[in-house]
Protein backbone atom coordinates (compact mmCIF):
# COMPACT_ATOMS: atom_id res chain seq x y z
CA UNK A 1 0.00 0.00 0.00
CA UNK A 2 1.66 3.22 -0.98
CA UNK A 3 1.75 6.03 1.44
CA UNK A 4 -1.09 7.95 -0.12
CA UNK A 5 -3.23 5.01 0.15
CA UNK A 6 -2.37 4.60 3.53
CA UNK A 7 -3.19 8.11 4.12
CA UNK A 8 -6.67 7.80 1.95
CA UNK A 9 -7.35 4.86 4.27
CA UNK A 10 -6.45 7.12 7.45
CA UNK A 11 -8.85 9.80 6.61
CA UNK A 12 -11.67 7.67 5.95
CA UNK A 13 -11.74 5.90 9.20
CA UNK A 14 -11.53 9.38 10.81
CA UNK A 15 -14.51 10.43 8.89
CA UNK A 16 -16.62 7.31 9.49
CA UNK A 17 -15.80 7.60 13.09
CA UNK A 18 -16.77 11.34 13.44
CA UNK A 19 -13.36 12.24 14.84
CA UNK A 20 -12.02 14.15 11.63
CA UNK A 21 -10.09 17.10 12.92
CA UNK A 22 -10.10 20.59 10.94
CA UNK A 23 -8.25 23.59 12.23
CA UNK A 24 -10.31 27.15 11.51
CA UNK A 25 -8.54 30.56 11.83
CA UNK A 26 -9.70 33.12 13.80
CA UNK A 27 -9.68 36.81 12.97
CA UNK A 28 -9.22 38.53 16.28
CA UNK A 29 -9.51 37.11 19.93
CA UNK A 30 -10.28 39.40 22.01
CA UNK A 31 -10.21 38.37 25.42
CA UNK A 32 -13.97 36.38 26.26
CA UNK A 33 -14.22 37.23 22.56
CA UNK A 34 -13.17 35.52 19.65
CA UNK A 35 -14.37 36.46 15.58
CA UNK A 36 -14.06 33.94 12.87
CA UNK A 37 -15.28 34.47 9.15
CA UNK A 38 -16.73 37.80 10.43
CA UNK A 39 -19.18 36.91 13.33
CA UNK A 40 -18.11 37.34 17.03
CA UNK A 41 -18.92 34.42 19.10
CA UNK A 42 -18.91 34.83 23.56
CA UNK A 43 -15.26 32.33 23.49
CA UNK A 44 -15.81 29.55 26.59
CA UNK A 45 -12.87 27.13 24.88
CA UNK A 46 -9.66 29.64 25.87
CA UNK A 47 -7.32 28.37 28.51
CA UNK A 48 -7.03 32.08 29.05
CA UNK A 49 -7.82 31.89 32.69
CA UNK A 50 -7.01 35.28 33.82
CA UNK A 51 -7.34 36.83 30.80
CA UNK A 52 -3.97 37.89 30.81
CA UNK A 53 -3.26 37.48 26.78
CA UNK A 54 -4.82 40.77 26.35
CA UNK A 55 -3.30 42.68 29.90
CA UNK A 56 -1.65 46.00 28.77
CA UNK A 57 1.28 45.72 30.53
CA UNK A 58 2.08 42.50 29.20
CA UNK A 59 1.31 43.74 25.97
CA UNK A 60 3.20 46.78 26.32
CA UNK A 61 6.33 44.89 28.27
CA UNK A 62 6.46 42.62 24.49
CA UNK A 63 6.35 45.87 22.38
CA UNK A 64 9.25 46.62 24.86
CA UNK A 65 11.19 43.75 24.45
CA UNK A 66 10.52 43.59 20.53
CA UNK A 67 12.06 46.87 20.61
CA UNK A 68 15.35 46.09 22.29
CA UNK A 69 15.74 42.79 21.16
CA UNK A 70 13.67 42.24 18.63
CA UNK A 71 11.75 39.40 17.71
CA UNK A 72 13.86 36.33 17.89
CA UNK A 73 16.75 34.83 19.68
CA UNK A 74 18.28 33.31 16.79
CA UNK A 75 20.03 30.48 18.19
CA UNK A 76 19.91 27.41 20.71
CA UNK A 77 20.37 28.33 24.50
CA UNK A 78 23.71 26.24 23.96
CA UNK A 79 25.10 28.56 21.73
CA UNK A 80 23.80 32.56 21.81
CA UNK A 81 20.33 32.36 22.33
CA UNK A 82 20.14 32.29 26.13
CA UNK A 83 19.78 36.06 27.01
CA UNK A 84 20.37 37.80 30.47
CA UNK A 85 16.10 38.60 30.54
CA UNK A 86 15.89 34.70 29.93
CA UNK A 87 18.48 33.99 33.00
CA UNK A 88 16.70 36.26 35.14
CA UNK A 89 13.27 35.18 34.30
CA UNK A 90 14.61 31.30 35.35
CA UNK A 91 15.77 32.83 38.49
CA UNK A 92 12.39 34.97 39.72
CA UNK A 93 10.77 31.93 39.04
CA UNK A 94 12.58 29.27 40.75
CA UNK A 95 12.80 31.93 43.55
CA UNK A 96 9.00 32.66 43.45
CA UNK A 97 8.18 28.51 43.44
CA UNK A 98 10.69 27.60 45.77
CA UNK A 99 13.31 25.64 43.87
CA UNK A 100 16.64 25.81 43.66
CA UNK A 101 16.34 26.20 39.69
CA UNK A 102 14.20 26.84 36.60
CA UNK A 103 15.26 26.02 32.79
CA UNK A 104 12.77 27.68 30.16
CA UNK A 105 11.16 25.61 27.20
CA UNK A 106 9.78 26.74 24.30
CA UNK A 107 6.33 24.60 24.85
CA UNK A 108 4.98 22.28 28.03
CA UNK A 109 5.50 19.04 25.74
CA UNK A 110 8.72 19.81 25.11
CA UNK A 111 9.78 20.20 28.75
CA UNK A 112 7.62 17.02 29.96
CA UNK A 113 9.50 15.47 26.80
CA UNK A 114 12.59 16.61 27.57
CA UNK A 115 12.63 15.33 31.53
CA UNK A 116 11.00 12.05 30.79
CA UNK A 117 13.47 11.33 27.86
CA UNK A 118 16.38 12.23 29.81
CA UNK A 119 15.86 10.24 33.05
CA UNK A 120 14.36 7.66 31.67
CA UNK A 121 17.02 4.25 31.89
CA UNK A 122 16.71 0.75 30.58
CA UNK A 123 15.99 -0.60 34.44
CA UNK A 124 13.72 1.92 35.58
CA UNK A 125 10.06 2.35 35.89
CA UNK A 126 7.80 5.35 34.87
CA UNK A 127 4.38 5.39 36.69
CA UNK A 128 2.02 7.66 35.80
CA UNK A 129 -1.96 8.52 35.67
CA UNK A 130 -3.82 7.08 33.05
CA UNK A 131 -4.82 10.96 32.59
CA UNK A 132 -1.37 12.62 32.55
CA UNK A 133 -1.40 14.59 29.30
CA UNK A 134 -0.07 12.77 26.15
CA UNK A 135 3.33 14.79 25.92
CA UNK A 136 4.25 13.26 29.55
CA UNK A 137 2.75 9.36 28.30
CA UNK A 138 4.59 9.35 24.65
CA UNK A 139 7.67 10.50 26.00
CA UNK A 140 7.29 7.48 28.44
CA UNK A 141 6.03 4.88 25.73
CA UNK A 142 8.99 6.30 23.79
CA UNK A 143 11.84 5.46 26.73
CA UNK A 144 13.37 2.83 27.63
CA UNK A 145 12.11 2.64 31.11
CA UNK A 146 9.15 0.23 31.39
CA UNK A 147 5.54 2.29 32.06
CA UNK A 148 2.91 1.11 34.45
CA UNK A 149 -0.44 3.10 34.49
CA UNK A 150 -2.64 3.75 37.54
CA UNK A 151 -6.17 4.35 37.40
CA UNK A 152 -7.27 7.92 37.85
CA UNK A 153 -6.43 9.18 41.07
CA UNK A 154 -6.76 5.85 42.63
CA UNK A 155 -3.82 5.80 45.46
CA UNK A 156 -5.28 2.25 46.13
CA UNK A 157 -4.18 1.12 42.82
CA UNK A 158 -1.00 3.46 42.90
CA UNK A 159 0.04 1.05 45.86
CA UNK A 160 0.29 -2.10 43.94
CA UNK A 161 2.61 -0.56 41.34
CA UNK A 162 4.83 1.47 43.68
CA UNK A 163 7.17 -0.94 45.51
CA UNK A 164 10.73 -0.52 46.30
CA UNK A 165 12.82 -1.41 43.79
CA UNK A 166 16.32 -3.36 44.03
CA UNK A 167 17.28 -1.73 40.59
CA UNK A 168 16.99 1.51 38.81
CA UNK A 169 14.75 4.16 39.74
CA UNK A 170 11.06 4.93 40.28
CA UNK A 171 9.97 8.43 38.57
CA UNK A 172 6.21 8.74 39.83
CA UNK A 173 4.05 11.13 37.33
CA UNK A 174 0.84 13.06 37.37
CA UNK A 175 -1.14 16.74 36.89
CA UNK A 176 -1.59 19.63 39.06
CA UNK A 177 -5.23 19.98 37.52
CA UNK A 178 -6.13 17.26 34.74
CA UNK A 179 -6.74 19.17 31.15
CA UNK A 180 -9.46 17.68 30.37
CA UNK A 181 -11.34 16.51 33.46
CA UNK A 182 -10.93 19.57 35.68
CA UNK A 183 -10.32 17.77 38.79
CA UNK A 184 -7.27 17.71 40.67
CA UNK A 185 -4.51 14.91 41.60
CA UNK A 186 -4.34 13.92 45.93
CA UNK A 187 -0.69 15.81 45.93
CA UNK A 188 0.05 15.33 49.07
CA UNK A 189 -0.56 11.63 49.84
CA UNK A 190 0.68 10.62 46.11
CA UNK A 191 3.84 12.56 47.38
CA UNK A 192 4.07 10.73 50.94
CA UNK A 193 3.71 7.33 48.52
CA UNK A 194 6.54 8.37 46.22
CA UNK A 195 8.66 9.12 49.10
CA UNK A 196 7.54 5.93 50.68
CA UNK A 197 8.63 3.64 47.86
CA UNK A 198 12.25 6.02 46.85
CA UNK A 199 10.66 7.39 43.99
CA UNK A 200 10.89 10.86 42.47
CA UNK A 201 7.74 12.45 42.19
CA UNK A 202 7.08 14.74 38.85
CA UNK A 203 3.69 16.91 38.63
CA UNK A 204 3.01 18.92 35.39
CA UNK A 205 0.54 21.95 36.63
CA UNK A 206 0.33 23.59 33.33
CA UNK A 207 -3.82 24.58 34.18
CA UNK A 208 -3.32 25.12 38.34
CA UNK A 209 -0.17 27.64 38.09
CA UNK A 210 -1.15 30.94 38.43
CA UNK A 211 -5.05 30.30 39.61
CA UNK A 212 -4.80 28.27 42.53
CA UNK A 213 -2.42 28.66 45.72
CA UNK A 214 -0.91 31.74 47.46
CA UNK A 215 -0.24 34.43 44.92
CA UNK A 216 -1.06 32.00 42.35
CA UNK A 217 1.95 29.42 43.01
CA UNK A 218 -0.25 26.39 42.08
CA UNK A 219 -1.80 23.29 43.35
CA UNK A 220 1.55 22.05 45.00
CA UNK A 221 1.55 24.80 46.67
CA UNK A 222 -1.73 24.58 47.75
CA UNK A 223 -1.32 21.23 49.04
CA UNK A 224 1.96 22.26 50.70
CA UNK A 225 3.84 19.92 48.33
CA UNK A 226 7.39 20.26 47.03
CA UNK A 227 8.02 17.33 44.14
CA UNK A 228 10.86 16.69 42.87
CA UNK A 229 10.35 17.84 39.55
CA UNK A 230 7.69 20.26 38.54
CA UNK A 231 6.71 21.79 34.87
CA UNK A 232 4.97 24.56 34.89
CA UNK A 233 3.92 26.42 31.51
CA UNK A 234 3.30 29.93 30.83
CA UNK A 235 0.06 29.23 28.01
CA UNK A 236 -2.89 29.12 30.08
CA UNK A 237 -3.04 31.54 33.02
CA UNK A 238 -0.19 33.60 32.22
CA UNK A 239 -1.64 34.50 28.92
CA UNK A 240 1.74 33.71 26.85
CA UNK A 241 3.64 30.48 25.87
CA UNK A 242 6.23 28.86 26.66
CA UNK A 243 6.69 26.21 29.63
CA UNK A 244 10.08 25.92 32.45
CA UNK A 245 10.88 22.78 34.68
CA UNK A 246 11.55 23.27 38.06
CA UNK A 247 13.77 21.33 40.43
CA UNK A 248 17.16 21.47 42.11
CA UNK A 249 20.56 22.42 40.78
CA UNK A 250 22.17 18.74 40.27
CA UNK A 251 18.61 17.88 38.06
CA UNK A 252 18.86 21.10 36.19
CA UNK A 253 23.26 20.53 35.67
CA UNK A 254 21.88 17.15 34.12
CA UNK A 255 19.19 18.49 32.03
CA UNK A 256 21.42 21.45 30.68
CA UNK A 257 23.68 18.26 29.43
CA UNK A 258 21.14 16.00 28.20
CA UNK A 259 17.67 16.96 27.46
CA UNK A 260 17.67 17.48 23.78
CA UNK A 261 14.98 19.75 23.38
CA UNK A 262 16.46 22.00 25.37
CA UNK A 263 19.89 21.48 23.26
CA UNK A 264 18.11 21.65 19.96
CA UNK A 265 15.85 24.23 19.88
CA UNK A 266 15.59 27.94 19.78
CA UNK A 267 15.30 29.55 22.82
CA UNK A 268 12.23 31.04 23.30
CA UNK A 269 12.08 34.98 22.05
CA UNK A 270 14.08 37.64 24.35
CA UNK A 271 11.12 39.78 23.96
CA UNK A 272 8.84 36.54 25.35
CA UNK A 273 11.08 36.24 28.37
CA UNK A 274 10.82 39.57 29.04
CA UNK A 275 6.84 39.34 29.07
CA UNK A 276 7.11 36.56 30.89
CA UNK A 277 8.88 38.50 33.63
CA UNK A 278 5.95 41.29 33.78
CA UNK A 279 3.48 38.56 33.66
CA UNK A 280 4.83 37.15 36.91
CA UNK A 281 4.23 40.09 38.27
CA UNK A 282 0.80 40.68 37.70
CA UNK A 283 -0.07 36.62 38.53
CA UNK A 284 1.88 37.58 41.98
CA UNK A 285 -0.77 40.61 42.76
CA UNK A 286 -3.86 39.30 40.89
CA UNK A 287 -5.92 38.25 43.63
CA UNK A 288 -8.94 40.13 42.23
CA UNK A 289 -8.75 37.94 38.88
CA UNK A 290 -8.22 34.67 40.86
CA UNK A 291 -11.49 35.80 42.96
CA UNK A 292 -13.40 36.68 39.98
CA UNK A 293 -12.45 33.30 38.17
CA UNK A 294 -13.86 31.33 41.32
CA UNK A 295 -17.15 33.46 41.87
CA UNK A 296 -17.78 32.78 37.78
CA UNK A 297 -16.53 28.72 38.36
CA UNK A 298 -18.84 28.81 40.72
CA UNK A 299 -22.10 30.43 39.18
CA UNK A 300 -21.59 28.04 36.31
CA UNK A 301 -21.94 25.20 38.62
CA UNK A 302 -24.52 25.82 40.23
CA UNK A 303 -26.42 26.64 37.27
CA UNK A 304 -25.13 23.43 35.40
CA UNK A 305 -26.95 21.42 38.17
CA UNK A 306 -30.50 21.35 36.30
CA UNK A 307 -28.55 20.16 32.87
CA UNK A 308 -29.59 17.13 31.53
CA UNK A 309 -26.21 16.14 31.27
CA UNK A 310 -23.17 14.31 32.76
CA UNK A 311 -20.73 16.93 34.80
CA UNK A 312 -17.39 15.88 35.81
CA UNK A 313 -16.85 16.84 39.67
CA UNK A 314 -14.79 19.80 38.66
CA UNK A 315 -14.18 22.80 41.01
CA UNK A 316 -11.71 24.17 38.58
CA UNK A 317 -12.11 26.43 35.43
CA UNK A 318 -12.26 23.38 33.57
CA UNK A 319 -16.14 22.25 33.27
CA UNK A 320 -16.35 19.01 30.97
CA UNK A 321 -19.61 18.06 29.83
CA UNK A 322 -20.05 14.19 28.58
CA UNK A 323 -22.04 13.38 25.64
CA UNK A 324 -19.90 10.39 24.97
CA UNK A 325 -20.85 9.78 21.39
CA UNK A 326 -18.57 11.57 19.14
CA UNK A 327 -20.74 12.73 16.52
CA UNK A 328 -23.64 13.74 19.27
CA UNK A 329 -20.37 15.74 20.80
CA UNK A 330 -20.07 17.37 17.28
CA UNK A 331 -23.57 18.56 16.29
CA UNK A 332 -24.25 20.18 19.91
CA UNK A 333 -21.09 22.00 19.45
CA UNK A 334 -22.28 23.42 16.25
CA UNK A 335 -25.40 24.29 17.87
CA UNK A 336 -24.35 26.33 20.02
CA UNK A 337 -21.78 27.82 17.49
CA UNK A 338 -24.88 29.05 15.98
CA UNK A 339 -26.31 30.77 18.63
CA UNK A 340 -23.04 32.66 19.48
CA UNK A 341 -21.19 30.22 21.30
CA UNK A 342 -17.59 29.29 20.63
CA UNK A 343 -17.06 25.92 22.04
CA UNK A 344 -14.99 22.48 20.70
CA UNK A 345 -15.59 19.16 20.49
CA UNK A 346 -12.80 16.97 22.54
CA UNK A 347 -13.31 13.58 21.23
CA UNK A 348 -11.04 10.32 21.61
CA UNK A 349 -7.82 10.03 21.32
CA UNK A 350 -7.57 13.11 23.55
CA UNK A 351 -10.18 11.55 25.91
CA UNK A 352 -10.96 7.96 26.37
CA UNK A 353 -13.13 6.14 23.88
CA UNK A 354 -17.01 6.67 24.97
CA UNK A 355 -16.49 9.77 26.84
CA UNK A 356 -16.78 12.70 23.98
CA UNK A 357 -17.22 16.03 25.49
CA UNK A 358 -17.93 19.57 25.81
CA UNK A 359 -15.12 21.11 27.63
CA UNK A 360 -16.01 24.61 29.10
CA UNK A 361 -13.01 26.80 30.07
CA UNK A 362 -13.80 29.97 32.41
CA UNK A 363 -12.13 33.00 32.40
CA UNK A 364 -12.02 36.05 34.55
CA UNK A 365 -12.51 37.84 31.98
CA UNK A 366 -16.30 36.80 31.54
CA UNK A 367 -19.27 38.40 32.95
CA UNK A 368 -22.20 36.55 35.04
CA UNK A 369 -24.13 37.29 31.98
CA UNK A 370 -22.24 35.61 29.58
CA UNK A 371 -22.10 32.51 31.90
CA UNK A 372 -25.75 32.65 32.25
CA UNK A 373 -26.47 33.20 28.63
CA UNK A 374 -24.55 29.81 28.16
CA UNK A 375 -26.55 28.24 30.12
CA UNK A 376 -29.46 29.06 29.00
CA UNK A 377 -28.32 27.80 25.80
CA UNK A 378 -27.40 24.41 26.90
CA UNK A 379 -30.68 24.13 28.47
CA UNK A 380 -32.48 24.56 25.54
CA UNK A 381 -30.47 22.37 23.27
CA UNK A 382 -30.78 19.74 25.44
CA UNK A 383 -34.66 20.24 25.16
Amino acid sequence: MSWQQRMDQALGVQQEKGLFRQRQAHQQHQGRKITFDGRQYLNFSSNDYLGLSQHPALIAAWQQGAEQWGVGSCSSGHITGYSQQHQLFEQELADWLGFDRALLFISGYSANQAVISALGQKQDLLVADKLCHASMLEAAMHSPASLKRFHHNDTEALNRLLTPREMGETLLMTEGVFSMDGDSAPLATLAHQARQAGAWFMVDDAHGTGVVGDEGRGSCQAQQVTPDILVVTFGKAWGVSGAAVLCNQNTADYLVQYARHLIYSTMMPIAQAYTLRAALQVIRHADDLRARLQSNIQRFCQGAEALPFQRLPSNSAIQPLIMGENQMTTMLANRLREQGFWLTAIRPPTVPLGSARLRITLSASHNEEDIDRLLETLYDAAS
